[in-house]
């Protein structure tokens, strides 16, 4: 057994046992969507405009490249992004002619900066691997180590991923002389490390957001004014990973308008596959059916958590139109309370676990045992006990400080650091 755990920040799990020759107990970085570079190869029979290269001999960087999002040569970059849902598999697939590699799985390189280039716009988890563990004896690939995936695919995709991710967690647990393993995640990545064990987080969106559901309807321009949202759009609202995020019912009630368009109505968490239907995107809602259970409505953990956010940040809320003329490629959005990217009721989500007696993976009918679930599961139970009361929750907000920017904020530095360096005295 790995020992009974503790979660902290950005998602990292420990407890009181053994440590390291050094004393540390090694990190492991789980990023969230779109914190993974992303390769590829391509082959293709065709391409969707003439700039846009048809063959190549070795993979090539696809995200992030700056240099792909340029007017024209990004509808190139769109289609090689893409995903296309199998109604049969209910999979997705590669567009054809695509191979895609995500590099650097087990070091720290591919998530700390996302552009090879080192260019500014691509530093990811890099200031925070230098200001919060490098200081406190850390070394990279070493006794701090990244777990990259496929950001574009929902975790019922993933079992490869699942199955190296313990791999690499068990090797890190035994090469640190036992020492229990902190597993620090962004985003996105909060989610999956509770899918597989439990958390502390740095902004998560335990309930998803509404953000997510206006990147189905009119894509998102990545926080740049030069990128257009509605050619993003074709690749954005491909992604399982897009519908894993829409807003959950356990965090949004029935009777709350999310979204609203005279000729067609309004529409709440429940009216998913109308509001599909109303913009003719069937692979949406079927999307969404594969991954709604795997969201919102979560067994506690069973680990101390650490939940860190920002708040303050003008996030949208819910979107309207005033013309049916304009669905759905041209809302008018209302902003409220969050980090930018995820609404403040599901970034302190992680509270509902406060008064939370046991731990277990839910069997209720409203969960959908996947292979992921079922592998999952049996490696919990094998290698976790069931906290006896319940686990501490440590919820720390960060005013005015947004969805990306708490990876390079001093106080979060500073609290991150101090927390690790409280468990490696345990």
């Amino acid at each position: 057994m790995l020992c009974k755990t503790v979660g902290i920040v950005l998602f990292l799990f420990l407890s009181g046992c053994a440590q390291s020759a050094k004393g540390l107990h090694p990190v492991i970085l789980v990023p969230g969507d779109g914190g993974s570079q992303v390769e590829a190869k391509l082959d293709k029979p065709t391409t969707v405009h003439y700039v846009c290269t048809k063959k190549t001999d070795e993979y090539f960087s696809l995200w992030l490249n700056l240099e792909l999002l340029v007017p024209i040569v990004i509808d190139c970059w769109v289609d090689n992004m893409r995903l296309i849902y199998n109604f049969t598999t209910r999979g997705t697939e590669n567009s054809d002619g695509v191979i895609i590699n995500v590099p650097g799985f087990g070091n720290t390189t591919t998530v700390e900066l996302l552009d090879p280039s080192g260019a500014s716009p691509g530093v990811y988890f890099k200031n925070i691997v230098e200001q919060s563990l490098i200081p406190l004896g850390y070394v990279r690939d070493e006794n701090i180590r990244g777990a990259p995936y496929d950001f574009r695919k929902g975790p019922h995709e993933l079992d490869y991923w699942f199955t190296d991710f313990k791999a690499m967690i068990e090797e890190a647990y035994q090469k640190n002389g036992n020492a229990s393993v902190i597993l620090l995640s962004h985003s996105m990545g909060g989610p999956m490390s509770l899918l597989f064990i439990a958390l502390v987080s740095l902004a998560a969106p335990w309930g998803g957001s509404v953000k997510a559901w206006k990147v189905f309807a009119a894509g998102d321009d990545l926080g740049s004014y030069v990128l257009p949202a509605h050619t993003l759009r074709g690749a954005q609202r491909t992604y399982p990973s897009t519908a894993w995020l829409l807003p959950s019912k356990y965090f949004w009630g029935p009777e709350e308008t999310l979204v609203s368009c005279p000729e067609k109505g309004n529409y709440t968490v429940m009216d998913f596959e109308r509001f599909f239907k109303d913009m003719n995107y069937q692979a949406g809602y079927e999307m969404w059916k594969d991954t709604e259970a795997l969201l919102g409505d979560h067994a506690a953990p069973g680990i101390e958590v650490h939940c860190l956010h920002g708040i303050g940040v003008s996030t949208v809320d819910s979107f309207t139109y005033t013309n049916g003329k304009y669905f759905p490629d041209k809302p008018s959005l209302v902003y409220g309370n969050g980090d930018g990217t995820v609404n403040v009721r599901s970034l302190r989500g992680c509270l509902r676990w406060a008064s939370a007696r046991e731990w277990k993976l839910k069997n209720d009918s409203k969960v959908v045992r996947t292979k992921t679930h079922r592998f999952v599961g049996n490696w919990r139970k094998k290698h976790f006990s069931a906290p006896e009361t319940s686990p501490k929750i440590f919820h720390q907000e960060f005013p005015g400080v947004d969805h990306m920017e708490i990876l390079r904020d001093k106080g979060v530095y500073d609290y991150v650091r101090e927390v690790v360096s409280k468990m490696n005295k345990v």
